[in-house]
């Protein structure tokens, strides 16, 4: 590749565009934001730019796990989007889910005893 060709000179007009979504479920709404993005973004980025995280301020940006299409991303601010990708921000959770399930089943077999 030629130094003419180096990021620097490139027209802004002839970067790639893709479109993605950004969604986040909190427990009484849903949001899913489609956006369109300079090929080459982020999920961290796409999140930042979507504005999501002012629509969910009980997300915290610099803890929050993310996904794409239910596959959590160990480094998100690395992952490159394709498109169509669906960046999914996962709240925390209130109670662990073998917890929940023992509790559960607690409460199952406390009904079935005499």
């Amino acid at each position: 590749m030629s130094s003419s060709a180096s990021m620097g000179s490139i027209d802004a007009l002839s970067v790639k565009a893709i479109f993605v979504e950004v969604a986040c479920a909190m427990p009484d709404r849903q949001i899913l934001l489609r956006l369109q993005v300079p090929a080459g973004t982020t999920m961290s980025e796409a999140v930042r730019i979507s504005g999501i995280l002012q629509q969910c301020p009980e997300i915290d940006a610099e803890t929050a796990t993310l996904g794409i299409f239910s596959r959590i991303e160990k480094a998100p601010a690395r992952r490159v989007l394709q498109e169509g990708d669906r960046v999914e921000l996962y709240r925390p959770l209130l109670i662990d889910p073998m917890e929940a399930r023992r509790a559960r089943a607690a409460k199952a077999k406390k009904k079935r005893a005499p």
